[in-house]
Order: structure tokens, then sequence, then C-alpha cells
């Protein structure tokens, strides 16, 4: 029996095995090799990896993990989890089973991608989330917003450090008559009409096309869909979550662990703020610290 099982391999999972590692524990990480961001052409903003691939970020860390002998990793899909603390067992779709006295879980999210053509296809490239992960490279350019909801309010608030130039999208939202007098204030022009679909020109340059029979041309455009966790695990095992303006997360307390004792979770699915690699890898490594600690006798 492991120590401990950690299902999902990415910045998260990867950050805790390498402390359980450390500490001589047996550990297995079960992971899919499909991160969330590997649509993304570089990663920004991770001390020390700066502007690099973060397929090859996790190429890298995978083989440093090779050093510490008591890290096992499985390319598999964990399937089912039954058992208690001291007792967990994970089944994976192909038939293996696995047994551990603690799990992470660090599967993350998957982006739900509306239906509007030219979208998915430029997602990681002309369409991006996080103005501190790709910001820079696009400062004082034209910017584009598609509204979602109440926060993106505070998106346009948050641009003015990057951009002066930026347009709103209102996707068929009721922008209230007070936040459209602050974004006149601002000198952000609001287009109207529904988005219908999304083109890509050259470099990050998105051309937005309307069902008003209009189209905007944008340097780069931000849009924030809405998420959902990559598989169900967490609801299978009854774990308290937190609904949030992207999607669901998984509840923890500020040891990472789950309102199921001796189950940890990490990254993305347990993130309701902010999610990126430098808090991933944050959160692996505190889930990981913290479910050695409790095995201490």
């Amino acid at each position: 029996m492991d120590d401990v099982i950690i299902i999902g391999g990415s910045f998260a999972g990867l950050a805790a095995a390498l402390q359980l590692g450390r500490t001589r524990r047996k550990v297995t990480v079960l992971d899919t090799g499909l991160p969330r961001n590997r649509f993304a052409g570089h990663s920004h903003g991770l001390l020390g990896h700066d502007h690099k691939p973060p397929l090859e970020i996790l190429a890298e860390a995978r083989q440093q993990l090779e050093r510490y002998p008591t890290i096992r990793l499985v390319n598999a899909q964990a399937d089912s989890i039954s058992g208690s603390i001291d007792n967990f067992s994970v089944l994976t779709r192909d038939g293996q089973s696995f047994g551990a006295r603690r799990l992470i879980l660090s599967y993350g999210v998957v982006d739900q991608m509306p239906n509007v053509p030219g979208f998915a296809e430029n997602w990681g490239s002309s369409i991006v989330p996080c103005p501190y992960c790709d910001g820079f490279e696009v400062a004082d350019q034209h910017w584009g917003l598609v509204w979602s909801g109440p926060q993106s309010h505070n998106y346009v608030r948050l641009y003015h450090d990057w951009t002066d130039t930026l347009t709103v999208f209102a996707d068929g939202h009721e922008i209230p008559p007070d936040v459209l007098a602050d974004l006149a204030r601002r000198n952000i022009t609001v287009v109207d009409g529904r988005v219908v679909e999304i083109t890509h020109t050259e470099g990050r340059t998105a051309t937005v096309y309307l069902d008003s029979h209009r189209n905007v041309t944008v340097d780069i455009l931000f849009a924030h869909p809405r998420n959902k966790p990559s598989v169900s695990l967490h609801e299978s095992l009854g774990l308290a979550t937190v609904d949030t303006p992207f999607g669901i997360a998984v509840k923890v307390d500020e040891r990472r662990e789950t309102s199921i004792p001796g189950i940890y979770a990490a990254g993305d699915l347990a993130n309701p703020l902010m999610a990126s690699v430098t808090t991933a890898i944050s959160q692996g490594a505190v889930a990981g610290i913290s479910a050695q600690q409790s095995m201490l006798v």
C-alpha cells in the first residue's frame, strides 16, 4: 500500500509528489497527460521558468522526480475511489487497483467552450483568460473583453495596468446603467450584440463577428468561459464544494484537506480565486506536506 495516491500529475500534483518523495513517503501519481494549459504556447510568471512552454516545464519536473525512488508515475485515469482514511482504494479505467493511506486530488478542470465558431480553435492563442499570464506581451495594444457577468467590471479596472485601449463585447448581457456610465467615463467602447464567430488573422489578432453584422478586430481577446472539474470523483465521494463565477471548486481548509478526512485537494480543482501555475505549485506543496504530517506517529 502507498502512503499517498495523487490523482492528477500536472503542476499541483507533481509539486505534492516532490514534497512526499523528499520525506521518503511512498507515492503513486495517476495522470492522463492532459493539463489544462496544454493549449498555451508559453507559461508566464513562474519564477525560474518564465516564458517557457508549460509542457516543457512539466517534462522537466517529471525527469527531476526520477531521482526519488519512492515516487511512481503511472499513465492512467482514476475511475472510482472507495474506503476511508488509512485504507483508500483507487480503481483505474484500465482495471488497475491501488491502495493508499491518503489521497490528493489534483485532476484540475476543463474549460467549457461556448458554441461559437473559432472560439475553441483560438483558445490559448488569440483568446486568453488571464492578464497576469499574457498581459505583458500585449501591453499598450487594443484589448477586447467578452462580458460574462458582474465580475467583468473588475476585469476592466484590472486591465488598466496594461492598456488604455479596451473594447467590451456585451455578448447579449444587460450591463447595468451605472456600470455603463463608469465604462463611458473610462472611454471604453461597448459593442452590443452576441458574438457569433471569432477568427484569427495574424499574430494574436482576433476579429469578433456579431449578430448585428458588425465585426471588430482587437489585438487580443480576453474571455472567461465557465469550467468544470475534469472528472467527477469529488461528486461520487460527496466532497463539499463552493460555487464560483467560473464553476464549482472543491472546498478545502488551510491545510488543503477536504470535507473527508485523509483526502486533500490542490490546483484549479480547489482554487476558487485565481488559477495560475504558481498558485497550483504552492497548493500542491502544502497538500503534500499536510498529507505527510497527518501520518506522523
